[in-house]
């Protein structure tokens, strides 16, 4: 089977996104880093491409100009297991310059978007339960940062 994984295009910062990213998450690590040659288009010896291991996963980013930007339509969500893990990755993400969008959507400062997730809201919205399954969801489109605790209560509330 062959592997996939993602490739970031950055206008010149990817070896900076990529310092920011490992020092997040647990078990990650740079991996290899290419530079541009004489022949360019990037300034000889600037990094070109840098890949990334986050916790496991492989990434490739590369300073490829200002051709392109990241969008919505392509997102990394991250299923945390707690409250503490949501406020960790939320708040290393919004560092610096990032921007908090809803039900738990946030662009880190190099426009990259993720999906900070708690399991347990996925638990609770799958629930077989749909009148409950619908409370939580109605709560998450009413949140920002997601909160455990207001999606349960939500759960739990009664006609």
């Amino acid at each position: 089977m062959p592997k996939i994984s993602p490739f970031l295009w950055f206008d010149t910062q990817a070896e900076e996104a990529a310092g920011l990213y490992v020092s997040i998450f647990p078990n990650s690590k740079i991996t290899s880093i290419n530079r541009y040659g004489e022949g360019g288009p990037g300034p000889a010896g600037s990094v070109m491409t840098i890949g990334f291991e986050l916790d496991g996963q492989s990434v490739t980013a590369l300073n490829g100009g200002p051709h392109f930007t990241f969008s919505e339509a392509v997102s990394f969500v991250i299923e945390c297991s707690d409250q503490g893990e949501v406020d960790h990755y939320w708040d290393a993400l919004l560092a610096n310059g990032g921007k908090a969008l809803q039900c738990g959507w946030l662009k880190d400062r190099f426009g990259l978007s993720w999906q900070v997730v708690p399991r347990r809201m996925i638990e609770l919205m799958t629930d077989p339960d749909k009148a409950k399954a619908g409370r939580v969801a109605g709560a998450m489109m009413q949140m920002v940062k997601l909160d455990i605790a207001m999606l349960e209560a939500a759960a739990a509330e009664t006609a």
